[in-house]
């Protein structure tokens, strides 16, 4: 009887370089669009970057991408108004991923017209962008899954969109309820077909959980491009 075959061995520290690497390369603003029809041409993979105003989107991208002002940061939610593409880990027009900072969701003060502005760019993205590889969901780590993620969750699911929970801000939470929240987090995402089984929880502070998460992408890079 012949022996079973080993397991594949873990290809994290393998991914791990591989994401360190990629967000080490160039990564420049180069497209702006607020209506579906201003999009740019579709070319290299894109991932997304969605989640509630003030969930700490801009910080978590800048904090990827080793900059301090390659997404807006403020106090103010709601102040990303479009879909603002970015160019990874190459000049523009020969990138290998293209990065999108999506409008945040869920800010009731803004008016009702700006908010079914934003629903529309966002809906009209999701179901029919063919470049877009995944969109990662930021939830605030402190709070875990509101209704208004959940709504966010059905939207991508309808959109047959996969997306992936990133939650944030994990230097404020105390490290007793980190497992916790995963867990809690993997509950609510196990209702949702279109959810990839994995979260992982960061803070832009101190960089926790910002290795796993470049992994995560180069991981998902090199399965969209066959590069292995």
């Amino acid at each position: 009887m012949s022996e079973p075959e080993e397991p594949a061995r873990d290809d994290s520290l393998q991914m791990r370089e591989a994401g360190r690497l990629l967000f080490a390369g160039p990564c420049d603003f180069f497209w702006a669009a607020a209506k579906i029809d201003g999009l740019p041409p579709e070319a290299q993979p894109e991932i997304a970057f969605a989640g509630r105003s003030n969930v700490g989107k801009s910080s978590l991208m800048n904090a990827l991408t080793n900059r301090k002002t390659l997404a807006r940061t403020s106090n103010t939610p709601g102040r990303t108004q479009q879909l603002n593409f970015f160019a990874l880990g190459g000049p523009i027009g020969e990138e290998r991923l293209r990065l999108v900072d999506m409008p945040g969701y869920g800010y009731a003060a803004a008016s009702k017209e700006k908010i079914n502005s934003w629903t529309k760019l966002m809906n009209g993205y999701l179901r029919g962008r063919a470049t877009l590889a995944r969109v990662f969901v930021l939830v605030d780590g402190r709070h875990g899954v509101k209704e208004v993620d959940k709504e966010m969750f059905s939207t991508l699911d309808r959109a047959a969109v996969s997306y992936q929970v990133v939650l944030t801000k994990r230097d404020e939470v105390k490290m007793s309820d980190v497992e916790t929240r995963i867990a809690e987090t993997l509950e609510a995402l196990s209702k949702h077909p279109a959810a990839f089984p994995e979260v992982i929880f960061t803070s832009s502070a101190t960089g926790e959980g910002v290795p796993e998460l470049r992994a995560a992408i180069a991981r998902l890079l090199a399965q969209v491009t066959g590069d292995r």
